[in-house]
């Protein structure tokens, strides 16, 4: 029994889903649209301001592909009505962010700045305000776009453990390493 694949999703007002040809999923909201196509195996059923995902049998690839597609199509409901954000903060002395047409300039110890473009479906702005870090804010309506190219960021400065420098999410917990201790005589 899939629990997760089980859950009935409920549509908020102002958002419509169609499933098309070839089992491709779209969904319609105030903030945009998103497609998604389905394995052909799983059906996806409309009745109402509700959405069920249903399986044909209870084989193990079944069960993940059922539990798989009804995340994906609550993510994209919750998305195109709400949208995502994330917020990454920079530490370290001297390291600074800051971003005009979707491109992101960033300043974090190394001999050069480092320009990312960000895809247009994203919407980037950076802040700096003084006695706070400087952070980067990612907003759109694909979770998945937006994890992978917050990811892509935390690549750039990884968190080192001593004394925690690097681009990590904000209210993200570190552990911390002692470093060397004193000699014992």
């Amino acid at each position: 029994m899939s629990r997760i694949g089980n859950k009935v999703i409920v549509l908020p007002a102002g958002i419509s889903v169609s499933v098309g040809e070839d089992n491709v999923v779209s969904v319609k909201g105030p903030k945009g649209t998103l497609t998604q196509a389905v394995d052909s195996d799983i059906t996806v059923e409309v009745e109402g301001n509700e959405l069920k995902v249903k399986r044909p049998t209870e084989q193990k690839r079944h069960k993940a592909l059922h539990g798989l597609y009804r995340s994906l199509i609550n993510n994209m409901v919750i998305g195109v009505g709400e949208g995502y954000k994330k917020e990454l903060e920079i530490i370290g002395v001297g390291y600074k962010a800051s971003s005009a047409n979707n491109v992101l300039e960033l300043q974090l110890g190394y001999s050069h700045n480092i320009f990312m473009a960000i895809p247009g479906e994203i919407k980037v702005s950076t802040t700096a305000e003084k006695g706070q870090n400087p952070k980067v804010i990612l907003e759109g309506i694909d979770k998945e776009l937006i994890g992978s190219v917050a990811a892509k960021i935390k690549s750039l400065r990884k968190v080192e453990p001593y004394k925690g420098k690097g681009i990590r999410f904000v209210g993200e917990v570190v552990r911390r390493k002692a470093g060397k201790s004193a000699s014992k005589k």
